[in-house]
């Protein structure tokens, strides 16, 4: 019979229908900005927690709901400007450094979608707010630390052929070693020239002012550059994924910037020092009595700067060979990180420990910073700031070695669980291949974000209502069951990007919009084929069973091409392009489904199997 579905096909579209309508619910049900409140140890106590509330209630802040759990207190509030008043408020009012207040956006699903594993869409920089960085890579400091750890390497593969030296200098791409007398120079030209091939090597003076001058080749220096920014965008990516960011975007941009973008952040301050910390640590032993000047460095203690000590130039181990690093506390309740080493950096600590028993081992504790200052051209009188980058060295711990260590061992002597904390997450993450600095630093707030959805869903709403408009008036019934299966493929649409965890953003809302006045095309061509069917004198059922099925390869082939070309822009193309063409992939496959299947399975439904003189067509 003519314009009837077996059961098991409306069955079908009754199934998808429902669990589409289950998984887009969750995104009319907004987070909520909020207030985390956590201690260090014990929960907060009654007390403490009146007198948020006393401080909250007189500044006419009001407080939706309280929640507990593992002992953080969550207050959830109205909007994102009491948010930011009540972060201060609470800050100043408990005053506590073991304390800590944050903010949040405290998910709003009721639980029993949550039932169902359904979640909100996942909304982009643009929508959410957050923060865009733009990082420049010292390239020059990547040959530095490169050159330093050759010179280490070199120092010690002379020592070893007693090979006397005397001094050794960087300078920007060289590195230069003085000996005693030409003839230990060209020994260690020999000895220096088998073991670092990426150098050219040039014999300068005589005498006791022999030098031997390495200077970097051109290829050596752009391997260097390129490692350096590619560990540091694996670096970044480790760090953003430890500050649990949905979405974020860490990519490099021309030879030595990076961009990166974390949607929801709003403790801005804590993000740029997880992202831009270029802390490291290195494992150096304490200098003995006679050990030579030029082998040492005396460095103070980072807790106390009064204190020295006198370590060797030399590194066992730096923050590289670190495998693994969580915080925890020592038998005396204070901070602590415990640290795994790989193989190679277990095997060095190995040694140097088993040979050194007895002697202080530091933990020196290193970051690259920058000064800003304003120079004046002395030509054009313009004035300028220039980036001046400069280190800071301070040891963490001095501490005697008992026995040999292996691939794990402790850091104690911490200040506080909050620098515990930070340590071991830079550790865990990696360090970076070369110093990174601010270029640029851009806030986008929550207001803004907001601004940008509800335009957003007015662009929708418009263009949805004119879409309704113009089917309805156009062709009556029939139009109305295209709007149906255009409101199902609305829906349908929002549970996918919800379930595939897409993130939406202005783009996306663009190939939305776009994907709407798409829907009903292939509903236009199925209609006026059945108008073409009725004028040629065929019956209402044959009309519309040859409507549909004559429409099928038309609309298969445009919406193909359609989706090739999505399929195009979101492997080539960057994130606002790929935001636009995740949308409209799935709107292009759920429209598809809607206009073929649902409005199909409703005209089926209203017209099949019955007599019909006339379709309000």
């Amino acid at each position: 019979m003519l314009n009837r579905y077996p059961l098991w096909k409306y069955l079908l579209i009754l199934v998808v229908l429902v669990t589409g309508l289950i998984y887009s619910l969750p995104n009319l049900f907004p987070a909520d900005p909020a207030v985390q409140i956590s201690t260090q140890g014990s929960a907060l106590s009654e007390r403490q927690r009146d007198r948020v509330t006393d401080v909250l209630q007189d500044n006419d802040i009001a407080v939706k709901r309280t929640e507990q759990q593992d002992g953080q207190w969550l207050l959830r509030l109205n909007n994102a400007d009491d948010q930011l008043r009540a972060r201060d408020l609470i800050n100043d009012t408990l005053d506590d450094d073991d304390v800590t207040v944050a903010l949040n956006l405290a998910e709003a699903t009721p639980g029993w979608l949550k039932a169902f594993n359904a979640s909100p869409m996942t909304l982009g920089l643009d929508l959410r707010g957050g923060v865009h960085f733009l990082l420049e890579v010292d390239m020059d400091a990547a040959l530095t630390q490169r050159l330093e750890v050759n010179a280490s390497a070199m120092r010690e593969l002379l020592r070893d052929e007693r090979i006397r030296y005397r001094n050794t200098e960087i300078d920007d791409r060289s590195l230069s070693l003085e000996f005693a007398s030409a003839e230990d120079r060209d020994d260690a030209r020999r000895l220096i020239s088998r073991e670092f091939p990426d150098f050219d090597y040039q014999s300068e003076g005589d005498g006791r002012g022999a030098t031997l001058v390495m200077t970097l080749t051109d290829q050596k220096v752009s391997e260097i550059q390129d490692y350096a920014i590619n560990q540091n965008l694996t670096t970044l990516r480790n760090r953003v994924n430890e500050l649990g960011v949905a979405e974020p975007k860490v990519q490099r941009q021309g030879p030595n910037r990076i961009v990166v973008e974390l949607p929801g952040v709003q403790d801005t301050t804590a993000a740029k020092r997880i992202v831009g910390a270029t802390a490291n640590l290195e494992f150096r032993l304490e200098a003995r009595s006679d050990t030579p000047e030029r082998e040492t460095e005396t460095i103070a203690f980072r807790s106390n700067p009064e204190r020295e000590a006198t370590v060797l130039r030399d590194v066992i181990i730096s923050g590289d060979s670190v495998s693994s690093a969580s915080q925890s506390f020592d038998e005396n309740g204070g901070p602590q990180v415990s640290i795994n080493l790989d193989g190679t950096g277990g095997t060095l600590m190995n040694r140097a420990t088993r040979a050194n028993i007895g002697r202080n081992m530091a933990v020196v504790f290193i970051e690259h910073k920058s000064r800003d200052r304003e120079v004046t051209d002395p030509e054009t009188g313009e004035t300028k700031t220039v980036r001046d980058p400069y280190v800071e060295r301070g040891i963490i711990s001095l501490a005697t070695i008992q026995s040999a260590f292996g691939n794990s061992f402790r850091i104690t002597g911490l200040e506080s669980s909050s620098e515990s904390a930070e340590l071991a997450l830079l550790l865990r993450s990696g360090s970076l291949a070369a110093p990174i600095y601010f270029a640029q630093e851009r806030t986008i707030g929550p207001s803004l974000g907001q601004k940008n959805i509800e335009r957003g869903l007015l662009s929708v709403e418009l263009g949805l209502l004119l879409v309704v408009a113009f089917m309805l008036l156009r062709y009556k019934v029939f139009g109305l069951f295209a709007n149906l299966a255009l409101a199902f493929n609305l829906t349908l649409l929002v549970a996918v990007m919800s379930l595939l965890g897409a993130t939406l953003t202005l783009p996306g809302i663009a190939g939305i919009v776009l994907t709407l006045g798409m829907a009903v095309d292939a509903n236009v061509l199925i209609f006026e084929r059945i108008r073409e069917e009725l004028r040629h004198g065929l019956s209402v059922q044959q009309a519309i069973h040859a409507g549909y099925e004559r429409a099928f390869t038309s609309i298969i082939d445009a919406n193909i091409t359609t989706l090739l070309v999505a399929i195009i822009l979101f492997s080539i193309g960057t994130g606002p392009v790929k935001g636009f063409a995740v949308t409209l992939s799935i709107g292009i496959l759920s429209s598809m489904f809607t206009a073929l299947l649902v409005t199909r399975a409703m005209v089926n439904l209203t017209y099949g199997g019955k007599p019909v003189k006339k379709l309000w067509i």
